[in-house]
Formats: C-alpha cells, structure tokens, sequence
C-alpha cells in the first residue's frame, strides 16, 4: 500500500511545471516521463525537473509501461484527445480542469475510463484541500442549517492580447473554462446540480467570453448561486456558504484556501486553518495515489459524475450566453 506511484506528465507548460515541481516534494511520487508534441520542449522539460525519459509525442508517453498515471496539463482543447489516448494506453490519467471542452467530451472519457477499469479524476485540487473537506462535512453536520445561498468569483486582471491563448477559441478560451470552472464546482460540491442557469457575459470579438456572470437556481429547496468569472479585472476571489443557522466565509483564494470563518447565531465566529505548509497540488496527487493503491478507479473525492454535473452546467452558461467552440461547430 506504501508502493511508489511513478508519474509521466504530458505537456510542459505553466501548469504542467507547477504541478511537477509540487509532485517531486510529495511523498511516495516519483516523475519517470514527460511527453510533448515538440522532441525540444520534452527534453528542455525533463532537464528542467530531472526527468529520465522525454518523448516528443504523446503517444510514446501513453505507450510507456513504466507510468503508473499520466497527468495532462494541455488546454482544455487537447483534454479529450489526450486523456483518451493514455485511457487506450491502459495508463490511469488526471485530467486538468475543466475537464473537457463539453460535456459531450466528458461523456466520452468517463465511458472510455469505466469500459476499460482505467483510474481516471479530474484535477480539481480544490476538492481535495482539507478545510474544502471540513466545510463539507460542517454542511452535512447542520453547522449552517439549511444552505439557500452561495457566493463565489474568481477573476484576473487583463487585458489579454487577441494572440493569447485565453482569446482563442479553438483552445477554449475566454473566463468560463479557466476561471469560472472554480466558482461552479464549488457551488455544486454544497448544492449539487442546478435546474436553473442563468447567464449574462461580455463577448470578446474572437467569441469567448470576457465577463460572465452566473445565477444557478435549486427549485426544490429555493437555493441560488451568484457566481462570476472574468479576464478584464482582479475580483476579491472570495467565497461564501449561506444557511438559516449561520454562514462560512472563504478570503481571497477561496479555491485553495489557508483558513475560513464559521459565523453563528449567538457565537463568536470560529476561525478554521491549513495545518502545516502543504505543496499546493499535494493534495490531490496524494488522493490520486491512494486511489490507485487502493485498486480504485474513481475517486469518492472529485467523483466523475460530479465532473460531468459541472460540465453539463458550464454547456448551459454558453448556451446562454452564446458561446461555441469551432469543434463544436463543425461536429453539429
């Protein structure tokens, strides 16, 4: 149960080299491969981290029995087309947020991975951060009552240049899959999956959205969800859970938070906080390696159903707001 879990990481890039840099201060990792489009990118990569083996494409990554799970860190356009070739492989995959371009994609992943009993997570770290987890269970506890309100943004500041890949939409650009994929999970982690989506966004000339706004509504219990992404401008990146017995506040950061606030009815506020100084992607590289110790091949954690919840609220946004990829165009 304690066996080293050898990792192949396939793309290089930003994301890719922070998670990297992470998985080789967690115990029980070990990077063996890294797999690229470009010979020179994969071998500057695996210099870079001291890596053994570089390919210079994805297939030779997915081929290599050595690699216990393959980590794909490229744009969500690339997810699909990626993952499933390390799923044929027999490799077991976490896949980046959003997991998909849609939830047509999501679909097909999840059907591959159970057809093939390949472990196969979305690497939605903020699901495994511990205080996420304490949250959680404080909801279920009745710590709030019963939750009608949820809060969440995330934004950054730009502009972007139209070349940039948050402008293009053949790589799944705009605010929604980059940022507004935080807000959405965490609202559905309390919630679940919304009936109601409701959606207003500020366009880019390319077709992607800038700023979105987002109103998820519960009919059942009358519970809303007011969330935000954009790429125009720095949001607090604050998050809020709202019952009829009290409220927890996340601070800037929210989806992966150091501390939040318990407040009650009657009661100092109560303060919880991270214990020790974790990696940031610790968390889910050491639930990823638990699963696959464990014989799992879907983690209780980010469960793939709840991925395909998100995604099929994320298609609903673009509905709304007008949003279409050119794959899914030219697949109508």
């Amino acid at each position: 149960m304690d066996r080293v879990i050898r990792w192949g990481v396939l793309a290089t890039g930003g994301i890719a080299a922070a998670f990297t840099a992470d998985l080789l201060k967690t115990a029980g990792a070990e990077v063996v491969a890294v797999g690229s489009r470009s010979d020179a990118s994969a071998q500057a990569f695996a210099e870079r981290f001291k890596i053994p083996r570089a390919y210079g494409s994805w297939a030779e990554l997915a081929g290599d029995e050595d690699v216990d799970v393959v980590y794909v860190a490229t744009p969500h356009s690339a997810h699909r087309e990626a993952a499933g070739l390390c799923l044929e492989a027999g490799r077991a995959v976490l896949c980046e947020k959003a997991f998909t371009l849609n939830a047509r994609e999501a679909e097909e992943l999840v059907s591959l991975a159970r057809q093939r009993e390949r472990f196969l997570m979305e690497a939605m770290w903020t699901y495994c951060n511990p205080l996420i987890r304490r949250m959680v269970d404080l909801v279920r506890d009745g710590a709030i009552g019963e939750v009608h309100t949820v809060q969440a943004d995330f934004g950054i500041e730009g502009p972007f240049a139209a070349d940039h890949r948050l402008r293009d939409p053949a790589q799944g650009g705009g605010a929604l899959l980059d940022l507004g994929v935080y807000p959405v999970s965490f609202a559905q982690l309390v919630l679940g999956e919304p009936d109601v989506v409701q959606a207003h966004a500020l366009l880019s000339d390319e077709g992607v959205d800038l700023n979105t706004g987002m109103l998820l509504g519960w009919s059942g219990s009358g519970a809303s969800a007011l969330l935000s992404c954009s790429v125009t401008g720095d949001t607090p990146r604050t998050a809020s859970v709202t019952g009829t017995k009290g409220r927890i506040d996340f601070p800037r950061g929210f989806f992966h938070p150091e501390r939040f606030v318990l407040h009650r009815a009657g009661q100092d506020p109560e303060e919880f906080t991270a214990e020790g100084d974790r990696p940031n992607f610790a968390h889910e590289a050491e639930e990823v390696m638990r699963c696959l110790r464990a014989g799992e091949t879907e983690s209780p954690l980010v469960p793939l159903d709840g991925s395909l919840a998100v995604m099929r609220t994320l298609d609903a946004v673009r509905d709304r707001i007008g949003v279409r990829y050119p794959r899914e165009v030219t697949q109508a």
